[in-house]
């Protein structure tokens, strides 16, 4: 008998092609889309703190307080405004409030006309309320020296947070503000947009034990100089910073 003739099989149609290019492995996508790892500074960690803290002799809280509690409530009330109006308004309402069951207990529109001058009073007398019932409820009254506690509380974030546990409890903590976010980026400490991300990145960056100060000096270099428009010719870092659109 006369074996059957094979017949070649028939060429892979276009749209295979695509079937398996729609069931690549969600990896390889990751890996494509992955933002590329930030360049080594110029700088080690110590040199660019020691140059910032130089320019900034007054790095530092620059809210008032004198209670965890009050620099809690200060920061909340410092989202969208200036310190110096925040410092100008608390000084009158920690006088009237002493804590947080006097926030839970003053009427709304009292609230909001005592806050009014730190603009949007209404989401922040709501949100001032809400944090003070969350301490009272959950803490007895006391600000958590912990991040897990403090941003288990309504309206309250890691920046929040890890400013109140470094300048109201001495623990080492970076603060990421727009601030931080902006210069960081400049000096190449971070290719991240994420708050969280940029805060891990810093954090990796700078010795625990300068935390805090690394996080006022740059709070402090973005107010007064590396501004969205940068004043270059004034930077005291200027030397090493890679940041590619200097101003003259």
């Amino acid at each position: 008998m006369t074996p059957a003739k094979r017949v070649p099989a028939k060429p892979a149609q276009a749209k295979d092609a695509t079937a398996r290019t729609a069931f690549a492995k969600p990896a390889a996508v990751k890996r494509a889309a992955a933002r590329p790892a930030a360049a080594k500074p110029a700088f080690t960690p110590g040199a660019l703190v020691g140059a910032l803290a130089k320019a900034y002799p007054d790095w530092g809280p620059t809210l008032e307080f004198s209670t965890p509690f009050e620099l809690l409530i200060a920061t909340i009330l410092a989202a969208q405004a200036r310190d110096e109006r925040i410092n100008q308004v608390t000084r009158r309402l920690f006088k009237k409030y002493r804590g947080p069951a006097a926030f839970v207990r003053a009427p709304q529109a009292e609230l909001e006309a005592d806050l009014r001058e730190t603009g949007f009073f209404r989401q922040k007398a709501a949100a001032v309320k809400a944090t003070s019932q969350g301490l009272l409820d959950e803490f007895g009254g006391e600000v958590p020296a912990d991040m897990e506690s403090l941003v288990r509380l309504k309206g309250v974030g890691r920046k929040t947070a890890s400013i109140v546990l470094g300048n109201a409890f001495g623990i080492p903590a970076i603060a990421v503000d727009r601030h931080v976010q902006r210069v960081a980026q400049r000096l190449g400490l971070t290719t991240e947009s994420d708050p969280d991300k940029i805060e891990a990145d810093l954090r990796a960056f700078f010795p625990k034990k300068e935390w805090v100060k690394a996080t006022w000096c740059l709070v402090l270099h973005g107010r007064r100089i590396c501004t969205p428009t940068p004043r270059c010719p004034e930077c005291p870092v200027r030397a090493v910073c890679p940041y590619p659109t200097k101003t003259a």
